[in-house]
């Protein structure tokens, strides 16, 4: 049975209709304090990631899921989203 057939567990839950911020993680930066002070406009920070690697995304703190950054088609081009790989399985809470 795929997802779109199965009967959601959580439909009588209030909660599951409440929104949550996910921040996605993209690399991180270590730039010295003056080097971060001579930044402006059109500055490039380096990220110790490359753009293929994957990205994580997180509720708080909480690593809930890794995937790819991709670019939607159709009326939505140009828009970053991301294609989910690796899912935590969070039945028991965050």
């Amino acid at each position: 049975m795929d997802d779109a057939a199965r009967p959601d567990p959580h439909s009588g839950n209030p909660f599951t209709q409440v929104p949550i911020e996910i921040t996605i993680s993209v690399g991180k930066a270590r730039p010295l304090v003056r080097d971060l002070l001579r930044m402006k406009r059109d500055s490039v920070m380096p990220l110790d990631r490359r753009v293929d690697d994957p990205v994580e995304l997180y509720v708080g703190d909480k690593l809930i899921a890794r995937g790819e950054l991709t670019e939607l088609d159709g009326d939505s081009t140009g828009q970053l989203a991301v294609r989910l790989t690796e899912v935590v399985d969070l039945q028991n809470g965050l």
